[in-house]
């Protein structure tokens, strides 16, 4: 387990991603690793700059013969999502990643892996320690904060970089070139709950979904996954209505773009209908199986007995929150017609989390059609303000633009028919890549997004494919050797 993929091919690139694991960076958090990346790029003898909010940009000159060509950019996000299965113990902020090999993969114990984005930041270092590659110009600009906001991208100040090419190397699949991505913009709601006393001769469940595969909520929304925010309220819903329920806490979710794969609440019913209760609990979680079948094929909802709240959610607002779920639009709300296959407006349920007589419901919207954004927050505004809640909306981000013209998309296809025979496919991707808001900054730069095969980000089951790390390298190393001379 761990260094075993130091020794891995291509060498350099495992060992630094090797490094990285054991270097804790969840997102708001990754401070070390930034420290890191600015010593790496200052020991090769670089010029070495980290801006205001944290970004590292490191140059590397020309090889010899290779100086007239463009400049080129290779930028990756440091941060990673930080996920855990419910029963593993690790401290994202501390802990270092487990990772081992199975069955070609890379994947980690019970965690997040961070190859999203860990093998794009390994393959830049790599690129930068190397002696025997050709290229022209090269700089790094590795990000902070690209999965809880963008923070990184969006503080970053034009004229600091001077290349003309971004190759952004945060994309999942080998043997694809995204030329396009979604924008995306954050709902806010907040309820305001006051606290009822617990009913007399009253029993309380703690209810738990658990099992889903979770995912990333744009490039994972359209497989049919279950949400367990949305399976929780249904049951809640119902239990409210039949059995004279009434809940206490609710817990959900954790991340604002990773479809929820776990929810938590406490409820109370009436003594006489505890049977009832369990009963009805043991048939929705059938009813659930049998939806999701073979797509969630872990899927678990059970309840044990727990001690009595000391306080019930106020009636009024408990149902306004049940309407406000249930009604909320949620997945794939339309599929792009330009692009077959492509989703193109989506919504993601992420977060619903009551403590301190607020209950916080957080969902992340996401559109590569900027007025189709500005419609879903109308409607998600609606449907809450309906339902008694406050609504803001925060985080926006741009898409990015297909160009078909591009340079470097060109030079990309060509090198890769080359080399393999084929012409990668060309693709836009349902995901809030940093090249929408890094291409406002540098409107100037041709930019494409490549990587190798990643399966599962943004949950436990996240792995990387060792044998198109290898591809990818290969094809990264060919693209820079065939960059376009500069007119």
């Amino acid at each position: 387990m761990n260094d075993e993929i130091a020794k891995l091919s291509p060498q350099g690139l495992w060992e630094n991603f090797y490094k990285l694991t054991q270097i804790p960076r969840p997102s708001k958090k990754e401070g070390k690793a930034i420290d890191f990346i600015e010593e790496f790029g200052k020991s090769l003898g670089f010029t070495t700059i980290r801006d205001e909010v944290g970004n590292v940009i490191i140059r590397k000159p020309a090889t010899p013969g290779y100086e007239d060509r463009m400049g080129v950019i290779l930028q990756s996000h440091i941060d990673m999502v930080p996920q855990k299965n419910s029963d593993k113990v690790h401290n994202f902020e501390t802990d270092p990643i487990e990772t081992y090999i199975e069955d070609g993969w890379v994947t980690a114990n019970g965690t997040t892996l961070g190859a999203d984005n860990g093998i794009g930041v390994a393959a830049a270092m790599a690129v930068l320690q190397a002696a025997d590659l050709e290229h022209g110009p090269v700089e790094a600009l590795i990000t902070m904060d690209e999965e809880a906001g963008m923070t990184g991208a969006n503080g970053l100040k034009s004229g600091l970089l001077e290349g003309d090419i971004l190759l952004n190397m945060d994309s999942e699949d080998e043997g694809e070139l995204y030329v396009g991505c979604a924008g995306g913009s954050d709902a806010n709601i907040k309820f305001n709950y006051t606290e009822s006393e617990v009913p007399a001769d009253s029993v309380a469940f703690r209810m738990a979904i658990t099992g889903l595969k979770g995912g990333h909520s744009g490039l994972d929304i359209n497989i049919g996954r279950g949400n367990a925010n949305i399976l929780m309220f249904r049951f809640i819903k119902y239990a409210v209505a039949n059995l004279d329920a009434r809940l206490a806490s609710i817990d959900g979710g954790s991340l604002r773009n990773a479809i929820p794969r776990e929810a938590f609440a406490v409820i109370t019913v009436p003594a006489e209908n505890a049977d009832d209760f369990v009963e009805s609990l043991e048939e929705f979680e059938d009813m659930y199986k049998a939806e999701f079948g073979n797509v969630e094929p872990n899927l678990s909802f059970t309840a044990e007995k727990a001690d009595l709240p000391a306080s019930l959610i106020d009636e009024l607002t408990q149902d306004d929150l049940i309407n406000g779920v249930i009604a909320a639009p949620n997945g794939v709300m339309r599929m792009s017609t330009d692009m077959e296959g492509l989703v193109e407006t989506s919504t993601n349920l992420a977060i619903v989390k009551s403590a301190n007589g607020v209950i916080d419901v957080k969902c992340l919207m996401r559109s590569s059609v900027n007025t189709a954004i500005e419609e879903l927050e109308s409607k998600m505004e609606s449907v809450f303000r309906l339902a008694g809640a406050e609504v803001s909306f925060g985080g926006q981000y741009p898409g990015w633009k297909p160009n078909m013209d591009s340079p470097i998309l060109k030079t990309m296809q060509e090198v890769y028919n080359n080399k393999w025979g084929k012409v990668p496919e060309i693709k836009a991707i349902h995901a809030g890549l940093e090249c929408g808001i890094l291409g406002s900054a540098y409107p100037h730069w041709d930019m494409i997004s490549f990587g190798p095969t990643i399966r599962y980000p943004h949950s436990p089951d996240e792995k990387v494919n060792i044998e198109t790390v290898s591809l990818f390298w290969d094809y990264l190393v060919e693209t820079l050797k065939n960059v376009p001379i500069k007119k």
